[in-house]
């Protein structure tokens, strides 16, 4: 399942890399990208972990951008 997400206050391209990299590492997860240029966060997981997997992303980009807020909706 493939979803894209808007992001708010994401401050630089260095955060967006790095919550990137953070993302790829989650088991299920098979791609994703962070744009710190268009404000959107692309994810490609598994479906049927898809919201336990958000939970875990959500929680990997408050720690690396604790402004950011992700639109989930």
């Amino acid at each position: 399942m493939k979803k894209v997400f808007r992001l708010e206050d994401l401050d630089c391209a260095n955060c967006a890399a790095k919550m990137e990299a953070a993302i790829l590492k989650i088991d299920g997860v098979s791609a994703a990208s962070v744009s710190f240029l268009t404000q959107k966060m692309t994810i490609d997981a598994d479906e049927a972990r898809f919201d336990a997997i958000m939970k875990e992303v959500v929680r990997i980009c408050k720690k690396v951008e604790p402004d950011c807020i992700i639109h989930l909706k």
